[in-house]
């Protein structure tokens, strides 16, 4: 290629970023003294990145002795931009100390600056969701007074309001600027506030810097670096550094050294230290987590400057996808700023391990943890960009959106409120816009995002029968599953056979792993949390103790055994209910959830052998006309006889929880002392509960205090069974080759 068609080709290239130049050089902003003041040279530069906010580095708002500036009354100052000066406040100053963290913790030489008119309406550049490292054609910028006047800075690098190029190579030795938007030219050059709306006419632009040709570009334990082929007019401090390969604001320039031409910025990313400790006193701040909602602020407001009804000139978007085309990117710049937009919407992470943890899973590196700190959901789509190929990286953002999804659901799962529904809707909407996004993938792609670490509710045993041969043996098949509410169900661990085995042995099995198996839902449920146990049995097992069961204390290969039911809540429900719920169930359900108070209903004995149907159908009709808070209650075995026919009518009646010993008595003999304090008992449990959902962990503490002899009087509840069946939470389908998740 010949030198005219090389600096042809080059200029060709280069055009592609006058958009994005003009749009990093309206968002750069200089601070000087209060509005209405005595005119005096700026003080530094900033960038507005979110509605009524400037970031800008703390000590262009210091004097050169180290004092602070002079300000107005309450320490209002000046912002510059689009000819007009607006004025302002400091807000948030990280380079303060915290001291709850110790002299040795790391500060940042950043600010946030608020505009004290919440009708300013500006533009606003775009911050980088993921760290910078080598910088290979950037630019830095410096605010400009009205009246021209540049930044007086403090030593710090300069450059001129368009910008100043920071590249590798200093070209081809023809001029510097060849190939290269003029400073004051491209398209859109007149300023715009929000969302690209005219903003009245602007001064005329000040002269200029030329453009620097930088050797260098990296960043290293002191921020990033950058150094140029002649020293750095100073000025630029607090201004953005722009990668204009990704079309980002990576840092915020920080100075330059006195005797070389290298020059310091901050990374945008040191933003994440951002905490309610930097709060100045008299502003009125972000909130609890203002770094959170900040980043919200930002990518909403892009998101909007999207909207298709809008008439406004290109957006910062535009100009990236202007200089993205042509790179194969299966995410690229419009997924990833939907994708922003929907997790500015969904609460912070409870904690910052989730978002590392989310990462780690899509990423494949275990529990090893990153390079990089994480605070939001944004940090960690951020830490996806791995230099994949283009198919590798759709997937891994499918599948962190689909687990920040479910993680963000689960929070707010039972929550009541409009709050956590208005949660839950917007976990629903990243879930549909995951669900678009991941149709391109393999199908076995699709399957690996599938089962998503969730925070389970419950584990729910259950056992099916294959045989019932009067005169042979019952043999049983077993699964073990994780539930997260509403009918959907994980299935972690099943024995599944053509012959099964014997009950006594399947329940043997399962104990082997059960203790391990809570502690791990224990933990991926949260701290301190102990998930419910569910054993799902078929008529003549509803005897089952499982609350007695006895499981693994820990993970340790010669752990002791400790009871399971005084620890946790411990529910029974029938095996033969499933996803085809019941009218009666549900109606059944639903007056015991709407109920004021519950009550016993005490299913009589049968009053002989020789009694005839019409006992029966006197249990029939009783249950049948029994009230919305009525509870059945049995002091007989369920496992045979009367007791397990009382049972059955119950749940063909539609009743969906019941309460009964598990070692009750035979119709051998009549009820007693021990039958009167049984139902007594569960009268005043019921009489207390505050309703049906209360019940699980009002028998568990029952059940801890018979287990301690606590209390007197409690030693009834000690084999105390809770029938607990929600036709809003159907158990699992049987055994089979669908997918593991269960519909709802």
């Amino acid at each position: 290629m010949s030198t005219s068609e090389g600096r042809a080709a080059g200029r060709a290239d280069r055009a592609r970023y006058t958009q994005l130049l003009d749009h990093a050089g309206r968002t750069t902003v200089a601070l000087r003294a209060a509005p209405g003041g005595a005119a005096a040279r700026p003080w530094g530069s900033g960038v507005l990145i979110a509605p009524g906010w400037v970031l800008t580095c703390a000590h262009v708002l210091a004097a050169s002795d180290g004092r602070r500036r002079d300000t107005g009354p309450d320490g209002v100052f000046g912002v510059t931009f689009d000819g007009r000066v607006v004025p302002a406040r400091l807000a948030y100053d990280l380079s303060r100390p915290d001291p709850a963290a110790g002299p040795a913790a790391a500060r940042a030489d950043l600010a946030l600056v608020q505009l004290l008119d919440p009708e300013t309406e500006h533009p606003c550049a775009w911050l980088s969701d993921q760290p910078a490292t080598l910088l290979e054609d950037a630019y830095i910028f410096r605010g400009h007074d009205a009246s021209g006047a540049v930044a007086e800075g403090d030593g710090d690098a300069g450059a001129g309001h368009r910008g100043e190029r920071v590249v590798r190579d200093a070209g081809d030795g023809g001029d510097p600027r060849d190939g290269r938007p003029e400073p004051g030219g491209g398209p859109g050059t007149r300023g715009r506030g929000a969302h690209g709306v005219p903003a009245g006419p602007r001064a005329p632009a000040p002269p200029v810097d030329p453009f620097i040709a930088v050797r260098f570009g990296a960043r290293d334990a002191r921020g990033l670096q950058f150094g140029s082929d002649v020293r750095v007019s100073p000025g630029a401090s607090g201004g953005p550094l722009l990668d204009c390969d990704r079309g980002e604001v990576v840092g915020v320039v920080k100075g330059r050294h006195q005797q070389d031409h290298v020059g310091l910025a901050v990374p945008v990313t040191a933003l994440r230290g951002l905490g309610p400790e930097h709060l100045v006193s008299g502003a009125e701040g972000l909130g609890p987590d203002p770094y959170h909602a900040l980043m919200s602020l930002h990518d909403r407001w892009h998101w909007a400057g999207q909207d298709l009804g809008r008439t406004a000139g290109p957006t910062w978007f535009d100009a990236q996808h202007m200089i993205m085309a042509g790179r194969g990117r299966l995410w690229g710049v419009q997924e990833r700023l939907q994708a922003l937009d929907l997790l500015a919407r969904l609460p912070a992470p409870r904690d910052p391990l989730v978002v590392e943890a989310a990462v780690g899973e899509v990423l494949e590196r275990g529990e090893r943890p990153g390079a990089w700190l994480l605070r939001t959901w944004r940090d960690g789509h951020g830490a996806l960009y791995q230099g994949s190929d283009p198919y590798t990286e759709l997937r891994a953002f499918v599948h962190y959106l689909r687990i920040v999804a479910q993680l963000t659901a689960d929070e707010v799962r039972d929550a009541p409120g409009d709050e956590a529904a208005a949660v839950r809707e917007q976990a629903a909407r990243l879930a549909e816009f995951v669900q678009a996004k991941a149709v391109v993938l393999q199908p076995q792609d699709r399957r690996r995002i599938g089962p998503v670490r969730r925070r389970p509710r419950s584990v729910l045993v259950e056992f099916e029968p294959l045989f019932y041969d009067e005169g042979g043996q019952e043999l049983f098949n077993w699964s073990v599953s994780e539930g997260y509410g509403q009918g959907q169900w994980l299935r972690v661990d099943v024995q599944e056979s053509a012959g099964g085995v014997p009950f006594e042995q399947a329940r043997e099995q399962v104990l082997r792993r059960l203790g391990g198996r809570l502690l791990r839902a224990d933990g991926d449920a949260g701290p301190n949390a102990r998930v419910r146990l569910e054993v799902a049995v078929p008529e003549g097992r509803w005897d089952t103790a499982a609350g007695q069961w006895e499981v693994a204390a820990s993970t340790r290969r010669t752990a002791r055994l400790r009871p399971v039911g005084p620890g946790r809540a411990v529910i029974l429900r029938d095996q033969g209910r499933r996803e085809q719920v019941d009218p009666a169930w549900l109606r059944r359900w639903q007056g015991l959830a709407a109920a004021r108070e519950l009550q016993a209903l005490r299913i009589p004995p049968r009053p002989g052998a020789d009694a005839g149907s019409g006992s029966a159908e006197a249990i029939w009709r009783l249950l049948e006309t029994a009230g919305e808070g009525a509870l059945p209650a049995l002091c007989h075995t369920v496992a045979d006889g009367f007791g397990r026919d009382a049972v059955g009518v119950a749940l063909d009646t539609g009743f969906p929880a019941g309460l009964w010993p598990a070692h009750g008595h035979g119709e051998e003999r009549d009820c007693d002392a021990g039958c009167e304090e049984f139902h007594r008992g569960v009268r005043e449990l019921l009489q207390g509960s505050g309703g049906v959902a209360r019940l699980p962990e009002l028998v568990r503490q029952l059940r801890a205090k018979a287990a301690e002899a606590a209390e007197e009087g409690t030693h009834w509840a000690r084999d105390l069974v809770l029938l607990y069946d929600d036709p809003e939470d159907p158990i699992p389908p049987l055994f089979t080759d669908r997918p593991q998740m269960s519909p709802r």
